[in-house]
């Protein structure tokens, strides 16, 4: 080997580098390994870091929803209260305003809501004072609004209108209804006007807009009957031919509550304290329910046919109900005891949704007939005082003004008259 290294002294520098060489390759591995090793650990960091990440951002998204969830539960109970708070100042209102209404002065004016307004006790209608084209194909439904010879009538022409009396002209036109007009209320400050229509939906006016504030949707078949409740104008109760009665809250938008009974409701009215319903029926009862949680409190035979109209007198003691047997009774509004009964010869209920009416004085009813004429009867005397004749097709609706005058009737032919 010695001869090898001195006969060739360059074989030996080969060697030496190969070792160099592998010994390179040894640390390079290890240092390859460390390297590995350390990036297996910053991987798994990076794993349980993508974790916390992830759990932080699930904490937050349900803190954010508690919070949110909060903020709607805190917004609703602000909303309750301050509903509770109109509720109870609309109550002492409406309480003060009964008040008001009892007194007499000579026992000819009394005081009407503003307090600074006055009405005459009410007069016996005898002259039709104006006769009004209103609608086409028929009108089913007048009312007056609240402490105002302004009148409002629905038709089968789809449309509301807003008439002042005094002249005969007309005011406002409310379009936007889908179906024949079957009822309408209106809300006790005059603001919005409420139309029971035959495409299943109840149809909500701001009246000094002229447009549509709530499309009250949920019945399933035509709504026949609507009321607004005399303490809050947020309670609607409406009727409709699908079994049902509702209770919607304007506020809101939506029903609050549903009644399912068997027989269909072809009229109902709202007590004065607002807690009690009155509906009429096709089979011929008189009931109440407790508006707010649907229970039937009584209930008595009215009428040996359907009823067609109900009417609440000024100071929600007595009720007015007509039925297609063409009778009219009066019953006490607590006990459901029958305290009169109406009738003519010749006076006929023209339809399921006639309409009559008691004077705002509570000393008359009127009546409308399927040959055109009116009745007018004295409560105290049991007797027609009066026979008014102007229509040429049967009366549909009969309304008196808060007023004491005019009265006002509506006919299948869309004519409307006004009678002082």
């Amino acid at each position: 080997m010695l001869l090898l290294i001195l006969l060739f002294p360059g074989l030996s520098s080969p060697r030496d580098e190969c070792s160099q060489l592998k010994t390179d390759l040894e640390e390079k591995i290890r240092a390859l390994e460390l390297l590995m090793i350390e990036h297996q650990q910053l991987k798994a960091q990076l794993e349980q870091m993508a974790i916390k990440a992830k759990n932080a951002e699930a904490e937050n998204k349900m803190l954010v929803d508690r919070w949110m969830l909060q903020k709607m539960q805190d917004a609703e109970r602000l909303n309750e209260a301050n509903a509770l708070y109109e509720d109870m100042i609309e109550r002492l209102k409406a309480s003060g305003l009964e008040k008001l209404a009892r007194e007499q002065v000579d026992g000819i004016v009394r005081r009407s809501e503003e307090g600074a307004e006055f009405f005459a006790e009410s007069t016996v209608p005898s002259v039709c004072s104006h006769r009004i084209n209103a609608h086409e194909g028929g009108c089913a439904s007048i009312l007056f609004e609240y402490n105002s010879s302004k009148l409002i009538s629905g038709g089968q022409d789809r449309s509301v209108k807003i008439w002042d009396t005094s002249t005969g002209s007309l005011t406002h036109n409310l379009s936007g209804c889908l179906g024949s007009v079957l009822d309408l209320a209106i809300t006790h400050d005059n603001r919005f006007v409420i139309a029971a229509s035959s495409s299943n939906n109840l149809f909500v006016w701001d009246v000094s807009s002229g447009r549509i504030r709530h499309t009250l949707t949920g019945h399933t078949d035509k709504v026949c009957a609507v009321d607004v409740s005399k303490v809050s104008s947020r309670h609607v109760v409406s009727a409709a031919y699908d079994r049902t009665i509702k209770v919607w809250d304007l506020q809101k938008g939506y029903c609050t509550n549903t009644i399912i009974f068997h027989s269909n409701c072809n009229a109902l009215c709202f007590s004065t304290d607002g807690l009690t319903i009155c509906s009429g029926h096709v089979d011929g009862n008189l009931r109440l329910w407790d508006s707010r949680t649907g229970k039937l409190l009584s209930e008595v035979a009215a009428h040996s046919l359907p009823i067609t109209s109900i009417s609440l007198s000024r100071n929600g003691n007595v009720v007015l109900t007509s039925g297609r047997d063409n009778v009219h009774n009066l019953f006490d509004g607590r006990s459901l005891e029958a305290c009169g009964t109406f009738r003519a010869t010749g006076n006929r209920v023209a339809s399921n949704w006639s309409r009559s009416c008691i004077s705002p004085d509570d000393n008359y009813i009127a009546a409308g007939s399927a040959d055109g004429s009116i009745c007018i009867w004295s409560i105290s005397k049991a007797d027609i005082v009066s026979t008014l004749k102007e229509h040429t097709a049967p009366v549909l609706s009969c309304t008196w003004s808060g007023l004491g005058k005019p009265l006002a009737s509506a006919d299948k032919n869309g004519i409307v008259c006004t009678w002082t």
